[in-house]
């Protein structure tokens, strides 16, 4: 009997809770990981996203059972002794792989739920909104950001890795809106290194959401061009 197949690698984009973590984040799986990877999420985005990872695991355990038992009873193999034990082990470790995706499932929607009912708050009409100028600053400042003051004249501006400069005016403001913090220990010449707050990193997060579920397209009939209404029979 032909040795069992390995399980394949872990795929994004298969649990059955993803729907919902799109729609909630406006973002695609893929690009949550991404975030996730560099460090740009808060860190309740973050937590969330290593439970989707540990839920798309187990699915994938699922997955990879289901599909075993599948080939054991679609007649490739001689039905005999050794087949039926296969076939109650594969039982066995799919019940196993159910338990462990329900559990997952359980961890994640903990750290889901909240964020939706954040998001349903956020959303209301008196939600405070970032200013564009506002998203560009913190986005600069999650890259890495210092502040720095010119020892002759004695101008301060906050300077980005990407080369962005802020000036002080605006940090000032973030700052006192609870978006980005300084390291006051280390001296203004030589550079306070910025960072977003968990607020800022949330804030930003948010105006950078994007609808990720469009309604589909309906193509047109063969015969009319789209912009040509198809007619009723």
């Amino acid at each position: 009997m032909p040795p069992e197949p390995t399980p394949a690698p872990a795929r994004r984009a298969v649990s059955p809770l993803d729907h919902r973590l799109e729609a909630v984040t406006g973002h695609d799986i893929d690009t949550l990981w991404a975030y996730r990877d560099r460090g740009v999420l808060d860190e309740p985005h973050a937590h969330l996203v290593d439970q989707h990872r540990e839920l798309a695991k187990t699915q994938t355990g699922v997955t990879f059972y289901l599909r075993l038992l599948n080939r054991l009873s679609s007649g490739e193999f001689d039905v005999d002794d050794a087949l039926f034990t296969r076939i109650d082990r594969t039982v066995d470790q799919l019940e196993e792989a159910s338990d462990a995706r329900d559990a997952a499932a359980r961890q994640m929607l903990a750290a889901l739920e909240p964020i939706e009912a954040a998001a349903a708050a956020a959303s209301a009409p008196d939600a405070k909104q970032l200013s564009t100028d506002d998203q560009a600053a913190l986005l600069a400042i999650a890259g890495g950001a210092k502040l720095y003051e010119h020892l002759l004249t004695g101008r301060m501006s906050v300077t980005a890795a990407s080369g962005t400069r802020i000036p002080h005016a605006k940090l000032q403001r973030l700052e006192e809106a609870g978006l980005v913090v300084r390291d006051t220990d280390q001296p203004v010449h030589a550079g306070q290194p910025v960072a977003l707050t968990d607020a800022g990193r949330a804030a930003l997060f948010a105006a950078r959401r994007t609808p990720t579920i469009q309604a589909p397209k309906v193509p047109p009939r063969p015969g009319t061009s789209p912009s040509t209404p198809a007619q009723r029979r």
